[in-house]
């Protein structure tokens, strides 16, 4: 099954689409997506009402995709978490896991549009697998406890400006990150066990049908278990909190690639997760 929300910013329904293809209403179970739906069994809920038979048929054409976890507290990055992409960026690869922020309301649908901020030159995409966590994971004592700690994977679209990331930021990489519309997410969240092994993901990205990004999660230095761990021991990480976990290479900043600018087209997909399609407009 796939949890996705459906419907104008603001406005967006829960929904479930089923093993069948059939999307089906959660109105019933919760008001939304979000952080409490997933710390009160959320996902195992809508489960047992697929299986009952208790959820009704949802009319879901022409209804746009919003990002399939809503207002999530945190969107947490994880920086060069590939080592070719650290290659690709001038550095080695890191010993522990870099982190930086992104404001939730940086978060938007797959299919919004992305806009290019004001001043932009070099504004450059990422696909990453992001991690949705779906119960409380503070101090965690090993790896192997991390994933029961997350309520599923979905994709994403860490959009960076350079210049703001590297020039105008003083070490901090927050301003290049920050921008307006810069986290597609989605289009769906699928729950932890119905992907059997979340480091064996391929993930791909293109721009304007050209191809750019061809890795897998297997080529992570930190595994998602390792991260959460990780992450776990510096701070709480709470119900409906986004972990993007990084890219591998391929992205604008190699000097392989022209940045984008209004007009272009990206799209981004990971295998069993969907796939996203942003245009790129003017601020």
């Amino acid at each position: 099954m796939k949890l996705v929300r459906l419907g104008e910013p603001g406005r967006e329904r829960p929904a479930v689409i089923d093993d069948q293809g059939v999307t089906r209403d959660l109105s019933a179970l919760t008001r939304d997506i979000d952080g409490a739906f997933l710390a009160s069994d959320g996902v195992l809920r809508t489960r047992r009402a697929l299986a009952e038979g208790t959820l009704p048929e949802l009319n879901s054409e022409g209804l746009r995709f919003g990002p399939p976890v809503a207002r999530p507290g945190a969107v947490i990055c994880v920086g060069q978490n590939y080592a070719a992409h650290a290659a690709e960026s001038g550095s080695a690869p890191p010993a522990r896991p870099v982190i930086f922020f992104k404001p939730p309301n940086t978060v938007v649908g797959p299919y919004d549009e992305v806009e290019i901020p004001r001043g932009s030159v070099r504004t450059d995409w990422e696909v990453e697998l992001a991690v949705v966590i779906g119960r409380t994971a503070r101090y965690l004592d090993s790896p192997a406890q991390a994933l029961e700690h997350v309520a599923g994977y979905t994709v994403s679209n860490d959009v960076s400006e350079r210049d703001f990331q590297l020039e105008h930021s003083g070490g901090q990489w927050s301003k290049g990150k920050s921008c307006a519309t810069f986290n597609p997410l989605g289009p769906f969240l699928v729950p932890t066990d119905e992907v059997p092994d979340v480091q064996g993901l391929r993930l791909r990205s293109f721009v304007n049908g050209e191809p750019r990004q061809d890795s897998g999660t297997a080529d992570m230095i930190f595994s998602v278990a390792q991260l959460v761990y990780d992450l776990s021991q510096y701070l709480v990480l709470d119900p409906g909190d986004v972990v993007n976990t990084g890219t591998p290479e391929g992205v604008a900043l190699s000097g392989r690639f022209p940045y984008l600018r209004p007009g272009d087209v990206m799209e981004i997909e990971i295998e069993g997760l969907g796939r996203q399609r942003q245009t790129l407009g003017a601020a």
